[in-house]
């Protein structure tokens, strides 16, 4: 590559001749066009009433002007900001920011100088249009079944997509007012007693941009029992019988009995125990004092110890004791868990990529594999089934096939059988 060349291709300001001379000179030698940008998002890759959404051109050479092109039904029309193109000035920032106003298929390019062929394009990024919000996540910091004392709190976290949001929480069509704290702008903690708990029915949060836009979509619902312990046991009984091993792929009936009902019905809530911590599987209300429990397509990894207790759906809300244990052994491998890229667009060398690691039950430990081979990693995110799984700024010798697999320590210690591959491919800087 000639000097001018190299200059042009670094961002260098030069003056029309040099620049033309130097056209000619790149087309004359065949060299290769300059390199794509990067396009992304920001802050969220679609649209809804009072959000805006930008599509930030990220290049590599200083002092050229970006164009946005939008793809719909097979024709490219310039996207414009303000009716014009975005350019930016030698010494400006090498990246260029378009308001989005409809949705599509979008890529953007650069060139250095009219007389100059451009880059090659981006990828493509989609932006979508939604009458509201997506919808948040909620989860829940700790197990799902709460005892005693009375006054302990359970923490529910609720996380946008979106920063600076309004955050809601409610229990049916009942929005509750409770403590909470907002450690960073994209989520909200909440703090609930058991007088916040109510009939014990799910929770779901969700969100808005102000208080004058739509609220969003609800979160999936999260399901808390909250049990003080002051009523009877219930009787537990699996069908066939726990004493028997069980074959993959087999059946199980797990039939929770109260001493009585009340007038108002009983909810029922199914346990996983794994060394000493309880999980919540299943509930189910009932207006009798009985329900049935079934686990189907039984796995190895079903092999657990499982109990249940039930609460009363009228105040005061008094809940059970547990039962007593009832421990399934099944035959057979376990099934495998599935892995899940977190990453949107291309990956270039330095980024950060998260993999999401979820396993068919909770309480396993998860591993990630780089071609077969154990990866150290940063673990991002811990619930009851499934953990994110991090690697910082990659590079080359990051690009490969990856999986994941669990270790069960119950009662036998076992690993899964590999999950489907991800690939991941890390493009230079």
């Amino acid at each position: 590559m000639s000097l001018l060349a190299g200059l042009l291709l670094w961002g260098f300001t030069l003056d029309p001749a040099s620049v033309a001379a130097t056209c000619i000179f790149r087309d004359a030698m065949g060299l290769k066009p300059l390199y794509p940008p990067r396009l992304f998002a920001d802050p969220v890759s679609w649209m809804t009433p009072g959000l805006t959404t930008f599509l930030v051109c990220l290049g590599r050479v200083q002092g050229v002007t970006f164009v946005l092109k939008r793809e719909d039904n097979g024709y490219q029309e310039i996207a414009e900001t303000d009716g014009v193109l975005a350019v930016t000035e030698p010494g400006d920032e090498e990246r260029a920011i378009f308001v989005v106003h409809q949705p599509g298929n979008y890529s953007c390019s650069y060139y250095i100088h009219e007389e100059c062929a451009s880059s090659e394009p981006s990828h493509i990024v989609t932006i979508k249009e939604y009458v509201k919000p997506l919808p948040p996540v909620l989860t829940t910091t700790e197990d799902s079944t709460v005892v005693p004392p009375r006054m302990a709190q359970r923490i529910l976290v609720c996380v946008a997509p979106l920063n600076d949001v309004e955050f809601q929480l409610r229990q049916g069509e009942l929005v509750l007012k409770v403590p909470s704290i907002s450690a960073s702008p994209e989520r909200v903690s909440f703090y609930l007693k058991i007088s916040d708990m109510g009939d014990q029915s799910p929770f779901t949060c969700r969100y808005r941009l102000n208080s004058i836009s739509d609220w969003s979509e609800s979160s999936n619902p999260v399901e808390i029992m909250w049990s003080d312990e002051t009523l009877q046991a219930p009787a537990f009984t699996a069908e066939p019988s726990s004493n028997e091993s069980l074959k993959a792929g087999s059946t199980v009936q797990l039939r929770c009995t109260a001493p009585k009902a009340p007038k108002a019905g009983l909810r029922f809530a199914l346990h996983w125990e794994h060394l000493g911590e309880r999980s919540l599987l299943q509930t189910l209300k009932s207006s009798g004092k009985e329900i049935v429990f079934q686990l189907h397509n039984l796995t190895a990894a079903d092999s657990a110890s499982y109990s249940c207790i039930y609460i009363e759906r009228q105040p005061p809300f008094s809940g059970s004791a547990p039962s007593k244990p009832v421990e399934l052994m099944v035959n057979g491998p376990p099934p495998p868990p599935t892995l899940q890229a977190l990453w949107r667009n291309k990956v270039f060398a330095g980024d950060d990529v998260v993999l999401r690691c979820q396993s068919p039950v909770p309480g396993v430990t998860m591993e990630l594999l780089h071609n077969l081979r154990f990866v150290p990693h940063q673990i991002l995110r811990v619930h009851n089934t499934w953990s994110d799984l991090g690697l910082t700024s990659v590079g080359p010798q990051h690009t490969g096939n990856y999986t994941c697999r669990y270790i069960s320590w119950w009662t036998e210690p076992f690993y899964s059988k590999l999950s489907n591959p991800v690939e991941l491919l890390v493009e230079g800087n």
